[in-house]
């Protein structure tokens, strides 16, 4: 094992980069404060790499891999964690697989051989793949008359059309109701692998006890193949107002325009000038104009969206139908008054304090922590990212600020998608 330390200035927290004697990488942070590891790891490759007629394997491969395993069926498993208070669960996204792991000190053993076996060695056991399957689509029958739920997948589908971001991550109950335990299987082959995964872990263990337990559960897993390449995409249909025809008094509204990625150098300027528009909670533009001064909306936010392959900026409210045109034009016009003018001195400074002030609230728990670390690690940032966050944010100026709300914003002309009755749209 070989292990190099970073010690992060500013930083909540020390971690070691650490190399297993297989090859296995990870981010470390030894903390004796209570007798507790927790695990984060992210596997490359998630939904993007459904087969293209059945959207919906990569989920129903996540919600699988602890339905039984090895020598334990469903009930088996889930009785071992729950004997040894393990908490494990796995979620699939766009780009990736991912999952956590939770455990007191004296069930490590117990709780990594767990997760060796739901990653190595998981069952897929029909009658466990049957109760998944009918969870699953009667959760998507079920929103199919949830009116967010609508806009925002007619959202993805026309701004992503024709691409993999374009299909629905969870499936439709038709995608659902065709996989079979083949699909899984080649799903599971494809991105368990010991080449595509980064890990975290923080807690009472010492780097060469987790060495031998990282070699246990990740080192023997098979070494990867090549994935599908998911081409760059752009947001699409920039400009329109596309209506889903529903009988609500309220209308749910997305709304999205270019965006930043996580791993480009003026994303930390894009983030606070989307905490200034629609990020910052109570605090925002958007708040401010949309809910408080006018009564529009219950709330209203905006969020930067990073894949692997695209990146947007991504917005929400919901308003009552006749007013659905007023509630965009104050929208596009905060928009505008921030690119032509930018924001005020104060209110830059007050968005940077918050933004720095508040970072080491997200690192209040172990797993928390392993979390954020194991994301820093996905998006390739550096091990030195979080104590390197907090002075970029504050070196954001004025200018950086401009010239992120020139290419987020452009010419104001963004995808709008309403789920209701909108009058004047």
């Amino acid at each position: 094992m070989t292990a190099s330390v970073e010690t992060m200035s500013s930083s909540p927290t020390t971690v070691k980069a650490l190399t297993s004697a297989r090859g296995v990488e990870a981010w470390h942070v030894e903390s004796d404060v209570v007798p507790l590891i927790a695990v984060s790891f992210i596997f490359e490759g998630g939904s993007a790499h459904d087969p293209a007629d059945k959207p919906g394997v990569a989920q129903m491969l996540a919600r699988l891999l602890d339905e039984g395993a090895g020598e334990y069926d469903s009930d088996a498993f889930q009785e071992r964690l729950a004997a040894h208070a393990i908490e494990l669960s796995f979620n699939a996204g766009n780009d990736a697989l991912g999952g956590s792991l939770k455990t007191l000190v004296k069930h490590a053993d117990e709780a990594f051989e767990l997760l060796r076996l739901a990653l190595a060695e998981p069952r897929f056991d029909q009658d466990s793949i049957e109760r998944v399957r009918a969870q699953t689509i009667a959760g998507l029958k079920y929103q199919q008359n949830d009116p967010g739920v609508m806009a925002t997948r007619r959202f993805f589908e026309e701004g992503f059309a024709g691409h993999p971001y374009g299909r629905p991550t969870s499936g439709t109950p038709e995608s659902v109701a065709a996989i079979t335990r083949d699909d899984l299987i080649d799903m599971h082959k494809a991105i368990i692998a010991r080449g595509r995964v980064k890990v975290a872990v923080v807690g009472a263990i010492g780097s060469d006890n987790l060495s031998v337990l990282l070699d246990k559960v990740f080192g023997s897993l098979p070494e990867a193949e090549a994935l599908s390449i998911i081409e760059p995409a752009s947001l699409q249909m920039l400009g329109s107002r596309i209506v889903v025809d529903l009988d609500v008094p309220q209308s749910v509204i997305r709304f999205g325009m270019n965006g930043i990625a996580w791993r480009d150098p003026g994303f930390i300027p894009a983030y606070v000038l989307n905490h200034i528009l629609g990020g910052g909670a109570f605090t925002s533009r958007l708040f401010q104009e949309v809910r408080e001064k006018r009564g529009l909306a219950y709330s209203v936010g905006t969020s930067l969206v990073s894949y692997r392959s695209a990146s947007m900026t991504w917005g929400y409210t919901a308003t009552k139908n006749e007013r659905v045109v007023e509630a965009l034009d104050v929208i596009a016009d905060e928009m505008a008054k921030l690119t032509s003018e930018g924001p005020s001195d104060d209110e830059l400074q007050k968005a940077k304090d918050y933004l720095i002030g508040s970072y080491a609230l997200g690192f209040d728990t172990s797993t928390k922590i392993a979390h954020t670390l194991a994301q820093i690690a996905f998006e390739g940032l550096g091990i030195d990212y979080i104590g390197r966050r907090n002075g970029l944010v504050g070196a954001v100026t004025q200018a950086d600020i401009r010239k992120a709300a020139e290419r987020i914003f452009g010419d104001g002309k963004m995808l709008t998608v309403i789920a209701g009755r909108p009058t004047g749209v």
